[in-house]
Parts: C-alpha cells; sequence; structure tokens
C-alpha cells in the first residue's frame, strides 16, 4: 500500500521526474505515548532521523515499535506528543498526504494489476499522465531488477518478487520518508539477504529518510545507519550498529542484542582473578562484583585445552572462519566461546579445557537469572588479561 496522492511544492501534474528525486526529509517524534485500554504501547517516546538516513527500530513483541511506525503514517493518532515531519506538524495531515510510501510484510498487491500497474498505482492517483506514469513505473522496476515481470500479475511472482514489486510502488511516488513494516520476515533466509542488500543500496542511492521495524537483529544492524532498541515503550538506547554492539548502554541491550554469556561475579575468580580485573564506573568496593553478574560476549572469552581446566566442553559449531565453543564450567554455568575455527582445530566435546576472559570489556549488571534486564547504570570492567592467541575475525 502507498500512502501518498499529494503532488508537493513545486511540482505539477503530468510532470516527469526521477525516482527519488524529492529527497529525504528530517524526522522528530517528541515525547510520543500511546495507549491501548490499560496497555501502554508507547512513554513518552522521543526519536529524531535525519534527511536521508535510515534507522531500524528493534525489540522483542510488544515494545512498541510498529505503534511508532503506525504513528508517524497517520494509521494511528499518539495520546500525547507530537509528530514533525521538515519542521511541520503533521497531526492533522491524513495518512494519504504525508508524502509517505509504506511496506508491509504482506505485500499487499493487487491481484488484478500487472507488476507495471501496481508500481504505477500512485502515480495514477496522483492523476499523472499515463506516459510518464508507464515511464517512472518501468524505470522502478528495472531499479529493483524486474523489468523482465513488468506484464506479469502478483501471482505468477515469487514472493521475494512480490516484495520488490511492493518496494517499487512505494518509491515511485518519490516520498520524502519510506516506512518499512518488517518487509522480509515472510521470505527465505536467502532471498531475506538478497533484498535487504538491494533496498539499503536503493535507499542509499535515492537518500530516501527511512524508519525500518524489524525483530530481525542481523537485519537491523547489516542494514541501519542506526539501530534503537525498543523496551516496554521507551528505547534503552539508539546508536551506530557496531557502537550498540559493543557499548551496549544497559544489559537489556547488551543481552539482546548478539549472544552474551550472563556469568556471576563470583566466577570471574576463575577465568582471570579479581585481583587482575580492574573495576571502573562503579561506586561500591571491588568485592561488590561478587554481588553482580558479568556479561561477556563469546569473543570476549578464550578457550584453550588443559588437562587441568575449569571446564568441559559440551558443543562445538563450525560457523566458517569462526567456531563456537560451549563449554561447563563449575556450578553447571554453560558458556559459549568463539574461536578461530584454526585455533579450535584440536578441542571437541568431551575435551577438558580452560576458559578465560580474553581482555575485551565486561559489563557489569545486576544479578537476574530470568534473562534480559535493564540496569540504568551499568560498570564496564576492561580485564586486564591478554588473550593467549590472536583476537577472531570479525
Amino acid at each position: 500500500m502507498t500512502t501518498n496522492t499529494s503532488s508537493g511544492p513545486g511540482r505539477r501534474a503530468g510532470d516527469q521526474a526521477a525516482p527519488g528525486a524529492a529527497g529525504g526529509a528530517p524526522v522528530h517524534l517528541d515525547r510520543i505515548s500511546r495507549s491501548f485500554g490499560t496497555v501502554r504501547a508507547l512513554d513518552s517516546l522521543t526519536l529524531d532521523i535525519q534527511p536521508g538516513e535510515l534507522v531500524a527500530l528493534l525489540g522483542p513483541s510488544g515494545c512498541g515499535k510498529t505503534t511508532a511506525l503506525r504513528i508517524l503514517a497517520g494509521f494511528e493518532s499518539a495520546d500525547t506528543g507530537m509528530v514533525t515531519v521538515d519542521g511541520k506538524n503533521i497531526a492533522r495531515v491524513p495518512a494519504a498526504k504525508r508524502d509517505m510510501g509504506m511496506v508491509f510484510q504482506s505485500y499487499s498487491l493487487f491481484p488484478n494489476m500487472t507488476a507495471l500497474d501496481n508500481v504505477g498505482f500512485g502515480l495514477r492517483m496522483r492523476k499523472l499522465r499515463a506516459a510518464a506514469r508507464q515511464r517512472r513505473a518501468s524505470e522502478l522496476l528495472d531499479m529493483v531488477g524486474l523489468a523482465g515481470q513488468a506484464r506479469q500479475y502478483p501471482h505468477q511472482l515469487s514472493g521475494g518478487q512480490q516484495q520488490r514489486v511492493a518496494l517499487a510502488r512505494a518509491l515511485a511516488i518519490q516520498p520524502r520518508v519510506l516506512l518499512l513494516d518488517e518487509p522480509l520476515s515472510a521470505l527465505d533466509a536467502k532471498v531475506r539477504l538478497q533484498l535487504r542488500e538491494q533496498i539499503r543500496a536503493l535507499q542509499q542511492r535515492l537518500g530516501t529518510t527511512t524508519l525500518f521495524v524489524t525483530h530481525d537483529q542481523e537485519e537491523a544492524l547489516s542494514m541501519a545507519d542506526r539501530v534503537g532498541v525498543m523496551r516496554s515503550g521507551n528505547l534503552e538506547q539508539i546508536a551506530t550498529p557496531d557502537e550498540l554492539y559493543a557499548h551496549p548502554a544497559t544489559a537489556f541491550v547488551a543481552e539482546f542484542v548478539g549472544i552474551m554469556n550472563r556469568i556471576p561475579g563470583g566466577m570471574l575468580e576463575q577465568l582471570g582473578g579479581l585481583d587482575r580485573v580492574m573495576v571502573t564506573g562503579s561506586d561500591g568496593p571491588p568485592g561488590a562484583v561478587q554481588e553482580k553478574d558479568a556479561l561477556v560476549r563469546p569473543e570476549g572469552l578464550r578457550v584453550t585445552a588443559s588437562p587441568s581446566g575449569n571446564g568441559i566442553v559440551t558443543t562445538r559449531t563450525f560457523l566458517g572462519q569462526l567456531t563456537r565453543i560451549s563449554v561447563r564450567l563449575s556450578g553447571d554455568l554453560v558458556v559459549q566461546v568463539d574461536e578461530r575455527t584454526s585455533d579450535a582445530a584440536g578441542i571437541g566435546p568431551g575435551d577438558s579445557v580452560h576458559v578465560s576472559l580474553s581482555g575485551a570489556p565486561v559489563l557489569l549488571a545486576e544479578r537476574d537469572g530470568t534473562g534480559p534486564a535493564a540496569d540504568p547504570d551499568p560498570a564496564v570492567i576492561p580485564a586486564a588479561v591478554s588473550p593467549p592467541g590472536p583476537a577472531p575475525a570479525g
């Protein structure tokens, strides 16, 4: 579905323009709140998106990410707060006149129209002349690699092709803002990978401001300029993908993004020794570390074969250049360690190994054995131990 019928300033009906010529607009959500009965979907959410930027909202089901997108699109109204696009309050602007394109998870193509006519539908609603409409629709289909399928109907196209038609239709109207609501979740893994690369390349080429909602971490981290992690209607953190992964602001972000080992602070002794770990960002005494949990990425640990080690290998998973090794430590705690495949060649299930800190920063969080939990003021522990081998690639 395309949500635009406005020609915009300086454009005349029937004029031809290159796809994406309008450029992106700045978007600002200011303290947006929205409740559905007793459920508070958004709680004073503030979000800025720069012109031409692709921002992904990532989070578990029910965190409010889709509600935020629907409020921006005009399909929902905020209880409080303001939405501005290009500095203008759009609260009273109907969805169809917000100069936005939207791509849904379900494609929403018209079954009785060809791919060419589907792409040109929004242009027809804007009363663009037939020749110019067909020309622009053809350009967009060529841009998404479907020029040869222009005369085919949706039922004659694969899922990935249908989604590309939906993307071309959203872009045909030259929106200043593009909204993507989990558009790849219904596709198989290989098609998802191809399509997300194509969407990102198109978005960068056209410079369209884009808000992308997804529950898939890999999609968000690989496509977005910045990723916002949401929880219970709030933004826990918004940052570039590498910043989000390497420097999570809360324990929830640390455990939600990527893989994280949660290790009781008292067990750090056997992973390198508290006397060799300098604690920063904490007002408590060094011993307070034992009362918290350390959050450590798989690449933040090292494993070496050792007859008198501190753990037993339970499984190993080949990941190409890396191998992920699961090790059971004392107290039945299983940790995951990423090593270069070449370094892990002689290590297998049942082997006795020694697990140690690699020297990478460790996030300190309040003790919580039930899963991800927010820690508003996490402490970072730079482990002062040297890795026994080279850091894994990637």
